[in-house]
């Protein structure tokens, strides 16, 4: 059963799939910390000197037995600009991964050069049939 674990575990697409998830974590707070720290603080700006994370509904006041209950729709925002900012470096970055395949793809495929041998038989064959 160890040595089954350690074929799954070494295959090409399991180290593959470890190392892109190693990746993707890494520029998970790269592109976190640019939209907190670069993108967000012009837009709290622009939205009068509030950031995303003020901004709540309170559904319930807080009392002196319970506390306040407040739907954060500030948080959710940030999280979608978040995503969205994530997705589309995400496909600006496989767009430009496809450009390259594609390039690489498109090879001139050059014709084999044919031998004198070759084209005596042929011309041989062509006077034959007439």
């Amino acid at each position: 059963m160890l040595k089954e674990f350690k074929a799954f575990a070494m295959k090409g697409n399991v180290v593959d799939l470890a190392v892109a998830v190693i990746i993707g974590g890494a520029f998970g707070k790269i592109v976190t910390s640019l939209i907190n720290n670069v993108i967000m603080p012009p837009i709290g700006l622009l939205l009068g000197g509030s950031y995303f994370t003020d901004l709540v509904f309170e559904l319930k006041s807080k009392t002196e037995t319970s506390e306040a209950v407040n739907l954060n729709y500030g948080l959710f925002l940030g999280a979608v600009i978040d995503f969205l900012i994530i997705s589309f470096v995400i496909f600006i970055f496989i767009k430009g991964i496809n450009t390259l395949k594609k390039k690489e793809d498109v090879k001139p495929i050059e014709t084999p050069k044919v031998s004198e041998d070759v084209l005596l038989l042929r011309e041989i064959r062509d006077l034959l049939q007439k």
